[in-house]
């Protein structure tokens, strides 16, 4: 055998040993997440995962129901899963769903608010509590997510079909809002508002609040994420899925709540015996 021939056999013996761990030899915790957490998730918790355990972290948001139509079609592998909503979940339970999930720990909530740009010319009317009516104004430029991909979405619509109720507004306010309204994808919007291509837009304060925006709340309307999270079946790395659901739903929790979220006991669903034993003390029934 030649050297060159040798130096490529050992090189080729080297890649092999690394493959699966990312070329450093450690586990890596794949997470796949609700776009509303990003900057949570990429500026704070996955980084501080990664040096306080020494698993590695590697993040990929969409919206929560466009990630599971993804792990249901294979198109996306993950060990982690993060969701804005149950019903959400629910689409990846059960063998008619693939079976990728068994069980799932609903761990908090954020409201859902109006952000603005404060140089809007509708920003003093948004400010002063009749947000519903600066919706009404002509040219306003209103950024939602698409419902059939994200909660959001959904809870846009339920929030607007809720303030024509409560505020006692005209039959087919709701349409007529979320007609003039532009779809974007969640990890857009955020960007669009502050850029100023966006007057409003619906936002979780689980996104507000770490990216600073100006919001207003929406008075007498109520509606919010629900925040689960999952070790999916088949998780490439499983000890490092574990470490990084234990320290989202412990050491985490500090950071999550500063970042909007509503934290709550972490509550299992599902299968509560395909809990991993590492996790069964922090989650309630």
């Amino acid at each position: 055998m030649t050297l060159r021939a040798a130096a490529a056999v050992i090189v080729t013996a080297l890649l092999v040993a690394t493959s699966g761990c990312g070329g450093s030899g450690k586990q890596t915790a794949r997470v796949l997440y609700a776009g509303s957490l990003v900057n949570l998730m990429e500026k704070q918790v996955g980084p501080a995962f990664a040096s306080a355990t020494g698993f590695g972290y590697q993040g990929y948001s969409a919206a929560s129901q466009q990630i599971a139509n993804s792990i249901e079609s294979k198109v996306r592998a993950g060990d982690v899963f993060i969701a804005a909503s149950t019903a959400v979940n629910d689409t990846l339970t059960g063998p008619a769903n693939g079976g990728w999930e068994s069980w799932y720990a609903t761990f908090g909530s954020a409201p859902l608010v109006l952000g603005y740009s404060p140089s809007s010319k509708y920003a003093a009317q948004l400010r002063d509590g009749r947000w519903y009516d600066a919706l009404r104004q002509p040219g306003i430029r209103i950024g939602v997510t698409d419902p059939l991909l994200d909660p959001k979405g959904e809870l846009t619509i339920a929030a607007l079909d809720a303030a024509q109720r409560d505020y006692h507004l005209p039959a087919g306010y709701s349409a007529a809002i979320q007609k003039k309204a532009a779809d974007f994808p969640e990890q857009e919007l955020l960007g669009r508002l502050q850029s100023g291509q966006l007057d409003v837009g619906f936002f979780y304060t689980s996104e507000a609040m770490p990216a600073h925006l100006h919001t207003v709340t929406l008075g007498k309307v109520h509606e919010a994420a629900t925040y689960t999270v999952t070790v999916l079946e088949h998780a490439k790395d499983p000890r490092a899925a574990t470490a990084f659901v234990r320290y989202l739903l412990t050491t985490a929790r500090p950071t999550l709540t500063a970042g909007g979220i509503e934290m709550q006991a972490p509550s299992v669903s599902g299968d509560a015996a395909a809990v991993p034993a590492s996790l069964r003390s922090l989650l309630t029934r």
